[in-house]
């Protein structure tokens, strides 16, 4: 069985980085004791984001794993005050940069709008991240995806449906022979 600092510590090699609000994560996330709220439209918007970012294909998406739902409880329970505020903010600045270059809402666009606006987010994202200084918070949208693969990789519909999973997988075979288009397994 694994523990959840392992998992954890997987999904970030996978994102190639440290997730915001792991140690309180794995301390049981006592945190978030601020009042902060979300409302049913912040979850379906996050659900949205979290869909584009991770569509359905031949398998479920981020919306069906209701990853909106998993990052109000992280955010809420697992982030400190200044990150918080910072997701919160982001939801806003996400909004007004879909009325800005869509003249639209996020939810009034189409997936491939939507999609065209997260990639350029994201390029700005990665080079916030890259020219900021340590003590700099993450750019809100590198929380939110990092939540999104939190979520869905940690979900039963990403560990049962996106990747193989076996709950009780048996003796330990340390090789295994992989065929091009194999999933990933999902760890315990």
């Amino acid at each position: 069985m694994m523990t959840r600092r392992e998992a954890l510590s997987r999904v970030a090699l996978i994102m190639g980085g440290t997730v915001l609000g792991a140690e309180a994560f794995l301390s049981g996330c006592a945190t978030g004791a601020t009042g902060l709220q979300f409302s049913k439209e912040d979850i379906a918007f996050l659900n949205e984001v979290a869909e584009t970012i991770l569509p359905a294909t031949d398998t479920p998406g981020a919306k069906e794993a209701k990853v909106g739902e998993f990052m109000q409880v992280m955010v809420t329970d697992c982030y400190d005050e200044q990150n918080q505020g910072i997701f919160m903010q982001g939801i806003k600045s996400l909004q007004e940069h879909a009325k800005i270059k869509m003249n639209k809402s996020f939810m009034e666009a189409t997936p491939a709008e939507r999609h065209d606006l997260l990639v350029a987010l994201d390029a700005e994202a990665a080079k916030y991240q890259k020219n900021k200084k340590p003590e700099d918070p993450k750019h809100y949208f590198t929380m939110m995806k990092e939540l999104t693969l939190t979520g869905f990789f940690t979900s039963e519909v990403g560990a049962t449906k996106a990747l193989r999973y076996v709950a009780v997988p048996g003796k330990y075979q340390g090789s295994v022979p992989y065929k091009k288009g194999d999933k990933a397994w999902a760890t315990t």
